[in-house]
């Protein structure tokens, strides 16, 4: 069954059941007596974003409310995972340390027709060099003098699944012509066996480095960078998705709470002015320590500022009022304009409309933000 929009109609309801049959799924509500007014807008409205909507059935998984943000930044790569989730290419995802890397891997593979199979994560930076080869593909009995019984790698662990390599710019050299080998023949050869085994797996590659520089320094090997980069996500910082900030915030404060069986219903708005201000160089993971950190702290019914302990990067100066409240001005006016952006379908005309300024004006500030127009024009159903 096609994922239709669902409205609600209805003669009269509680706010709070409106609000449960949202969440259930529901996409509106309408109440009666039906007037073409009220409905028309709402219809249309429906129709004209329905190829974009994620289908219901992906959109509740777990894993998929483990993504939690409303911007413009998240949003363009949440809507990928679908696509990406109903084929078995390599993916790779690149971000900052911090950005949920392993929520997104996490994400294709229970959206994917491999749910039911392993998800096997690997963090390649905490294998020792000597041991990535027999980590990944196992060995024989006998292969080398500690080998007293036969053990299996983690490539057939995962076998019907996913293989999740983290750090994969972290492996040495001759583990990165093994695994080119590998995602080119789906076949490995255990340590110390006379034969080639095969292995039905997907592989989710990520890393916190640019690797196309990292080609170019001699690090990662260009053939298994092809390889790997067949389908990219690149997940923004939270710097770039500050209006996500709230909502991630209160997310691990009710997390941390519950854990704590603490009542700490919500936070100050002088915390939260703090956590709008600070840059945040680890990211979400971050914020959820620093929250964790505060739930623990915290004395009174609320998360207040005094709270927060949130750490400098070393080196790093505190900027004046002028130069904070400018970098603000300058996240808030991006974010903003990605927002409409995608509200408009890339249309520019519409979403400086909606900015209540001159489309010329508008167009000089994506330009100031090197905004990419085009990719929100790509998710427009054909």
């Amino acid at each position: 069954m096609p994922d239709l929009p669902i409205v609600m109609v209805l003669e009269s309801a509680p706010a709070k059941d409106i609000i449960e049959l949202l969440r259930a799924g529901a996409d509106d509500f309408i109440t009666l007596p039906l007037q073409a007014g009220n409905v028309l807008p709402r219809a249309w409205n429906l129709v004209r974003n329905s190829g974009a909507r994620m289908p219901a059935r992906i959109r509740t998984k777990p894993a998929m409310r483990r993504l939690i943000g409303k911007s413009a930044a998240l949003l363009n790569q949440i809507e990928k995972i679908p696509q990406i989730a109903r084929c078995d290419a390599n993916v790779l995802i690149t971000g900052e340390t911090g950005t949920g890397k392993e929520i997104y891997a996490r994400a294709i593979h229970y959206c994917s027709a491999r749910a039911g199979r392993p998800f096997m994560p690997v963090n390649c930076g905490a294998i020792p060099g000597e041991l990535v080869e027999n980590e990944l593909f196992g060995h024989e009995r006998g292969a080398f003098t500690s080998a007293v019984t036969l053990q299996t790698g983690l490539v057939e662990e995962a076998n019907g699944g996913t293989l999740f390599l983290d750090e994969v710019d972290c492996l040495p050299t001759f583990a990165q012509v093994k695994l080119l080998r590998f995602l080119q023949e789906k076949e490995y050869r255990p340590l110390g066996s006379t034969r080639m085994r095969q292995a039905n797996v997907r592989v989710i590659a990520a890393s916190n480095v640019n690797l196309e520089e990292a080609v170019g320094n001699g690090k990662v090997r260009q053939d298994l960078f092809y390889r790997l980069n067949i389908i990219a996500l690149t997940l923004p910082p939270l710097r770039d998705r500050l209006e996500d900030i709230p909502l991630l915030a209160r997310h691990f404060l009710e997390k941390y709470s519950r854990e704590m069986n603490k009542e700490v219903p919500d936070l100050q708005s002088d915390a939260l002015q703090i956590m709008m201000a600070h840059g945040w160089p680890g990211n979400v993971r971050e914020l959820e320590h620093a929250i964790e950190r505060a739930t623990v702290l915290c004395d009174g019914p609320l998360i207040r500022a005094s709270d927060l302990i949130l750490v400098l990067p070393s080196g790093t100066a505190r900027q004046s009022l002028q130069q904070a409240k400018a970098t603000q001005i300058a996240r808030f006016e991006k974010s903003y304009i990605q927002g409409l952006l995608r509200a408009c379908r890339g249309n520019i005309s519409n979403a400086a409309r909606l900015a209540q300024k001159n489309r010329r004006a508008f167009w000089q500030l994506i330009q100031k933000y090197q905004i990419d127009v085009e990719s929100f024009r790509s998710s427009v159903p054909d």
